[in-house]
C-alpha cells in the first residue's frame, strides 16, 4: 500500500528536505505541502492524505492547534508531530490531541521514514528521548493541585471499562506490547487487540498512546496492580 503523506512546515527548506528524503521511499507518495496550520483542513479535504507530518511552530496556526482541530474530524488522517524541541507540555498536548507520533527534527532520516510507516500501519511512535521525558513527567505518587481535576476526570472515564478492559488499559499504560499483555494476563494476542479496540471505542480515543496518558492521568500506575476507583 502506498502511504499518502502531507508535509506541513513553515520553512520551505525543511519542506524541500523532507520531500526529498521521504519521497525517495517506494511506499510513500508526497501528495502536497503546507506552510501553516491554517492550510491543513483544506489540504486534507483536497488531497486525502493518510499521514500528516506536522511542524509545531508556525506563524498563524501552530501545529498543536491544527492537530487538535484535524483529529476531531471523522476519518482524520494520522498525525506525526515534527519539532526541534520536546518540552513536556508540548508532548502531552500533542498526544492528547490525537497525534500518533512525536519525532524530533534531528532524528535520523531512516527513523523518520520508519515513523511514517509505523503510524500509517496504526502503530503510534515516539522518539526514545521523548518517551523517557514523557514517562518522567507523568510519573509520581501524588497529583498536584493543578493535576487533581484531570485525575478525577480520568478516573471517571476509566470507570466505564469492564474489569478485564481496565487491566488491559493499565498494561498499555505500563508500556507493554500486545504480546506482553497477553502473557501477563493469560489471554491470546487477538483477545488483547479486541480489548484495546473496545477501550478506544468506549473512551473515544484515537490510539493506545492516549490510553496510556489517561491511565497515567488517573494515577493508576501509582497503585498496586493498577487498582483504584473513580
Amino acid at each position: 500500500m502506498t502511504i499518502r503523506l502531507l508535509i506541513v512546515d513553515d520553512d520551505p527548506l525543511v519542506r524541500a528536505g523532507l520531500s526529498f528524503m521521504l519521497g525517495g521511499a517506494e511506499d510513500i507518495t508526497i501528495v502536497g505541502e503546507g506552510a501553516d496550520g491554517s492550510e491543513v483542513p483544506a489540504l486534507v479535504d483536497r488531497l486525502a492524505p493518510d499521514v500528516v507530518l506536522m511542524d509545531i511552530r508556525m506563524p498563524a496556526v501552530d501545529g498543536l492547534t491544527a492537530t487538535e482541530e484535524l483529529r476531531s474530524r471523522p476519518g482524520a488522517p494520522e498525525v506525526v508531530v515534527l519539532t526541534t524541541f520536546h518540552a513536556d507540555e508540548q508532548v502531552l498536548r500533542a498526544l492528547r490531541a490525537g497525534a500518533a507520533g512525536f519525532v524530533l527534527k534531528d532524528t535520523a532520516p531512516a527513523e523518520i521514514v520508519a515513523a511514517v510507516r509505523r503510524v500509517a500501519a496504526g502503530d503510534p511512535v515516539l522518539s526514545p528521548a521523548v518517551t523517557r521525558q514523557l514517562m518522567s513527567h507523568v510519573a509520581g505518587p501524588d497529583a498536584t493541585p493543578r493535576q487533581q481535576p484531570r485525575r478525577a476526570t480520568a478516573r471517571e472515564r476509566l470507570a466505564s471499562l469492564a474489569g478485564r478492559e481496565r487491566e488491559v488499559a493499565v498494561a498499555v499504560g505500563q508500556g507493554r506490547s500486545n504480546a506482553e499483555i497477553a502473557a501477563a494476563l493469560y489471554m491470546s494476542v487477538p483477545t488483547v487487540k479486541t480489548h484495546v479496540s473496545r477501550i478506544l471505542a468506549k473512551l473515544g480515543l484515537n490510539n493506545r498512546v492516549q490510553i496510556a496518558l489517561l491511565v497515567h492521568d488517573a494515577g493508576l500506575l501509582d497503585l498496586p496492580d493498577g487498582e483504584g476507583g473513580a
